[in-house]
């Protein structure tokens, strides 16, 4: 009821105000590209619509005037313009401009959005849950019990925390085997495995990443960073054969699994081979982990650009890709980069560092749905580390890498998304 006389009020407001705008600018003139985000979002969740300009000065947002959403911004401390009728005018006109690389998306309800997550203390922080609280997006945790209940279904959007999929618990054993979060962790999935009516870890979290394969393919939209894309996509190649090493599960693998991986079941990688060794923290090939010998990669010169896509014809990528950056600094994780030999041709690239021939953000469909996947683990932090305190973000308020991630926050609010033809 509350949220009811709330939106008709902005609505009554938005009738006084002679259909008066509000324009909250993406580009360099905007103090906090984070929060305007979130004002996006407050204001779709109060049943209102908004405009997404995209490559109108960064990928602004245009906005029904009223006082309480400029108050919002005022507190917030989101820049934003007010313009009168005639210019919104003016801008959508010029966006509609045929041979002008631009589009007003229409957006008119926020998604619904859960992180999966343990309920354990990890000794490492979220990029995505930073950003959205930062960004003051609310969203609910989830993990296997509620995905395999079938409660993902209550969500529209998804993301995958640092998560390993291959029941190997993030191939922390060479270095944190005796530490006491490693053991923890160790011990409450294998217990949460057998009360879920599972042998194995791996078996459990193959189970979950079949659910989540079934949501997407249903139509939801999953967005995913670090370990898990990749460790995703393995645990779904690998179904039916056992990748883990005796430290992980208590027995040795299947022979010769590397020729019977099938990857047809996977949403973004192909031809790869799967790595055992418990030393190592790459599952597989599609880990860029060797550039830096192989490339000589170093933080100076360790930059991924973003693909400008027709944002006529090309809708969603660019959606993916609004930003006031067009080269971003990248970051470690536990995955560095995506090999770009081991990517499925029909998977679109939208960031990659051309030099160390590695995709940094890739988003392709998957049935009904689509996928997301964006390599490294913190945006503003080039080598997180386990332990290392999460990065302030009112200190990165303009981050491009951290805008990124809310572009795929926004993305399922679109009234309509043009395929590419």
């Amino acid at each position: 009821m509350k949220r009811i006389i709330l939106t008709s009020f902005f609505l009554f407001i938005c009738v006084l105000s002679n259909a008066s705008y509000i324009l909250i600018p993406m580009d360099l003139n905007q103090k906090d590209h984070l929060k305007a985000y979130g004002i996006s979002y407050w204001v779709l969740n109060h049943d209102l619509e908004v405009h997404w300009l995209l490559n109108y000065r960064g990928g602004s947002f245009m906005i029904k005037d009223a006082k309480e959403i400029e108050k919002e911004c005022t507190i917030r401390g989101v820049s934003f313009e007010l313009i009168a009728d005639a210019q919104s005018t003016s801008i959508l006109t010029e966006i509609s401009n045929p041979e002008v690389n631009m589009e007003d998306v229409k957006l008119e309800k926020a998604p619904k959005v859960a992180v999966y997550s343990p309920k354990m203390k990890q000794p490492w922080d979220d990029a995505v849950t930073l950003v959205l609280k930062y960004a003051e997006i609310p969203y609910e945790v989830i993990y296997d019990e509620e995905i395999l209940k079938d409660k993902l279904y209550s969500y529209d959007w998804l993301h995958l925390h640092h998560e390993d999929f291959t029941g190997q618990y993030g191939r922390f054993w060479s270095g944190f085997r005796n530490a006491a979060w490693y053991q923890e962790q160790q011990h409450t999935l294998e217990a949460s495995a057998r009360s879920l009516g599972f042998e194995k870890v791996s078996q459990l979290k193959l189970a979950v990443a079949k659910k989540i394969r079934d949501f997407t393919a249903g139509g939801g939209f999953l967005f995913a960073m670090c370990s898990a894309p990749d460790s995703y996509d393995i645990a779904l190649a690998a179904d039916g054969l056992d990748i883990c090493e005796s430290m992980f599960d208590g027995d040795g693998t299947t022979p010769e699994f590397n020729q019977k991986i099938d990857y047809s079941k996977t949403f973004a990688f192909t031809n790869f081979t799967i790595n055992t060794n418990p030393n190592e923290y790459n599952k597989s090939n599609i880990d860029n982990n060797n550039r830096k010998q192989k490339y000589n990669v170093t933080q100076a010169n360790d930059l991924f650009t973003l693909f400008e896509y027709s944002a006529k014809w090309d809708v969603i990528p660019t959606m993916l890709n609004q930003n006031h950056e067009q080269v971003i600094k990248g970051f470690w994780g536990q995955t560095v980069g995506f090999d770009k030999s081991f990517i499925k041709p029909n998977v679109l690239i939208l960031g990659e560092n051309k030099a160390a021939n590695e995709a940094r953000y890739i988003h392709g469909e998957f049935g009904k749905g689509t996928f997301t996947f964006y390599s490294g683990h913190d945006p503003e932090d080039y080598e997180h580390r386990v332990e290392d305190p999460p990065t302030d973000l009112s200190l990165n308020p303009n981050s491009p890498g951290y805008r990124l991630i809310l572009n795929n926050i926004l993305f399922p609010a679109a009234k309509k998304k043009k395929q590419k033809t």
